[in-house]
């Protein structure tokens, strides 16, 4: 029988892998790689120097150990070149794998913004473990940090750079931090306590060049005035690993189309985590890809099982003033509403009918997400202050 083969070595990957021994601890599984597939907490990267970690700290378990204590073969350092869906076996640099299933957990690859200057290949980014080894060897005995973006990844780095004693500049074309997932009263709520860590907040701009200078670098903003950084890192957002899946003929769009089994247009090949689209949405979050390797083991085992998402508020990882939001779509009609505001606030998206399908909670309130959660679809009454957005978001 021709294993199942899992590429990637990710939280989605290994997740996949851990729930399918629960059921059946003989199905024959061969993980395959690029790099070393040592298992590590991927949401660690961004706030592990504050704790003291380096690469070889967020280790939790070789890949050695973990090829062994779950029954696989493993396929490190191993690159795929192509998948031949017609004849249901990937092609690696080491050698052709048959597969009756195939699982895709690829991830996603950081979003590069094109900047000008001589020193525009000095940007960072750090998105695996391979990515920080490199960035806190660099980091050392570097003062001033610029970070391009303030989105979710940009504002959890800025909190740890600032708590290990950095400067650190935040450079975001948008009006506020984290506002494609937050309005504008929840976001700014992140400003003061961050700036008295340290963190210098540039809002409605853009870096357009990066230059080398005497002493690091030099950045110049789209609006003409010009920062000193000694390291830059770029925190703008990720985009879904397809070039495989989408050479191997399977349907994309942002992302590897999948249906709520997670199998994608050829029925033995599945997605999920990063790299994967389910019905429209790209969810790069922790609690979604568990759910979804939780559903897909059992529909591998032999029991078909759709993916069902709870609700999954998103934890923001910045102490200097905790963040639990559950988002809500661009698009969707309704208001936020302000239901508490005191050293934090808490907020309520609320559709046409006046019921809840997203909240906000930051600082004093972000510990109550259980709570909000369990008032999601429910009518709210108007709160006081009323509403705080027009028609849409």
């Amino acid at each position: 029988m021709d294993p199942i083969v899992v590429i990637g070595s990710g939280l989605a990957a290994y997740s996949v892998i851990r729930e399918l021994r629960k059921l059946d601890r003989d199905l024959p599984l061969t993980l395959v790689t690029r790099d070393s597939g040592d298992y590590y907490s991927k949401p660690m990267l961004s706030n592990a120097l504050a704790q003291g970690k380096d690469a070889a700290g967020l280790v939790l378990t070789p890949a050695a150990e973990m090829a062994a204590q779950l029954h696989f073969t493993l396929c490190s350092q191993c690159e795929v070149s192509a998948i031949d869906a017609l004849g249901k076996r990937v092609l690696t640099s080491q050698g052709e794998l048959p597969y009756s299933s195939l699982v895709l957990a690829l991830g996603a690859d950081p979003i590069r913004i094109p900047v000008q200057g001589d020193a525009a290949d000095a940007v960072l980014s750090v998105n695996d473990i391979a990515d920080y080894a490199r960035f806190r060897e660099l980091l050392v005995s570097k003062a001033r940090i610029a970070i391009m973006g303030g989105g979710l990844i940009g504002c959890e780095f800025a909190n740890d750079l600032a708590s290990a004693g950095h400067a650190v500049s935040v450079i975001d074309p948008g009006p506020w931090p984290i506002a494609s997932l937050m309005p504008e009263q929840a976001g700014r709520q992140l400003l003061a306590p961050l700036a008295a860590l340290g963190v210098d907040w540039r809002f409605g701009t853009s870096v357009s060049r990066v230059d080398h200078a005497a002493s690091g670098y030099l950045l110049t903003l789209a609006d003409g005035s010009q920062l000193p950084a000694d390291l830059v890192l770029s925190a703008v957002g990720l985009r879904p690993r397809i070039t495989l899946a989408q050479a191997a003929g399977l349907a994309v769009n942002r992302g590897i189309k999948v249906d709520a089994y997670l199998r994608s247009s050829d029925p033995a090949i599945f997605a999920l985590g990063d790299c994967a689209e389910i019905d429209g949405k790209v969810q790069p979050f922790v609690l979604p890809i568990m759910h979804a390797a939780r559903a897909l083991a059992k529909t591998l085992a032999g029991e078909e099982t759709p993916v069902v998402f709870p609700a999954m508020p998103v934890v923001v990882k910045t102490p200097a003033h905790p963040v639990a939001v559950l988002p809500v779509a661009r698009d969707a009609v309704g208001s936020w509403q302000l239901r508490a505001n005191s050293d934090g606030v808490k907020m309520a998206f609320l559709d046409a009918e006046r019921c809840m399908t997203g909240f906000v909670l930051t600082g004093r309130y972000a510990a109550e997400r259980s709570e909000m959660s369990k008032q999601l679809g429910l009518p709210l009454p108007a709160g006081a202050e009323g509403p705080l957005h027009g028609a849409k978001v």
